[in-house]
């Protein structure tokens, strides 16, 4: 079981569009079985598979969310449905995802991680890894996605030590290529404080124009940098309206209509992925 994490300490750079998409095309072209972790405490992954009404409804079901890995002894929380209400500790080994589709699941997002007390020393950040360390004994899973927040933090670092690999989505600006290289630092920083190796399985550039001047800058420093010169995918995946757009009704790249450079882009995307996988 290949554990990636999707990370960038700078939103807006279609992080979370590559990590849900890239998710669906290794289910549906390449029929993996996936498992994709919204991590993010702003839940856009959640929001981009499931609309308002959905989560309420399996929420209100008992379904579990992210924060049924982290908190272990919960107190009183906000139900978006009933309230105030005390919730029962749940064992990690009896937390369930959801079924999207066929060969594809979700831990989603919940705006309760916020109330989670995360301090240094507590253990929590290492509770993802031991929850992942339980599936993969039951093969149930071929690759798991780990949508991540887009600042350092203790669930960063949680997303970072249960992953065997990242990989960055960058915007071509300037501002995205310089936190390339203070992410590099902080994912270093954390393998480093925990013995964790991870390795960079690339870098992807979102919200592509290549008709720009930004596009081939940021081209030119990842080929001619020293440490990201071999990192860069071929491929990049386009800026699209309908990208977008689609996402806010819970339409993946794959189902929308039209949009094929876009659907080719995220297709060899993810082939590339998993070639750089089999020859890591």
């Amino acid at each position: 079981m290949d554990v990636i994490s999707f990370v960038n300490m700078k939103g807006g750079v279609g992080k979370t569009t590559l990590a849900v998409n890239v998710a669906d095309a290794l289910s549906r072209r390449h029929e993996k079985r996936v498992l994709l972790i919204d991590l993010d405490p702003q839940f856009n992954a959640t929001q981009c598979l499931y609309s308002g009404e959905e989560y309420v409804r399996k929420r209100e079901a008992g379904e579990h969310t992210i924060v049924d890995i982290f908190n272990e002894n919960p107190g009183p929380s906000i139900s978006p449905v009933k309230g105030e209400v005390t919730k029962t500790p749940t064992k990690l080994e009896d937390v369930t995802p959801w079924s999207y589709k066929d060969r594809f699941d979700v831990i989603p997002g919940d705006l309760e991680v916020y109330r989670i007390e995360m301090g240094s020393g507590q253990g929590k950040e290492l509770r993802l890894k031991r929850y992942l360390e339980k599936l993969a004994k039951k093969n149930k899973y071929d690759f798991v996605i780990i949508d991540t927040p887009p600042t350092p933090s203790h669930y960063m670092s949680s997303a970072l030590l249960a992953s065997k690999y990242y990989i960055v989505p960058v915007k071509p600006e300037p501002l995205s290529r310089v936190g390339i290289d203070l992410l590099r630092a902080v994912i270093g920083r954390c393998s480093e404080n925990h013995g964790h190796d991870i390795e960079c399985i690339g870098v992807v550039l979102t919200l592509v124009d290549r008709r720009t001047k930004v596009y081939t800058d940021a081209s030119n420093f990842l080929d001619r940098n020293r440490v990201w010169r071999d990192k860069r995918y071929k491929p990049d995946l386009p800026h699209r309206t309908a990208v977008a757009r689609g996402q806010g009704e819970q339409s993946l790249i794959l189902d929308l209509p039209g949009g094929a450079d876009a659907k080719r882009a995220l297709t060899s995307i993810t082939s590339e992925l998993l070639k750089r996988i089999e020859n890591a």
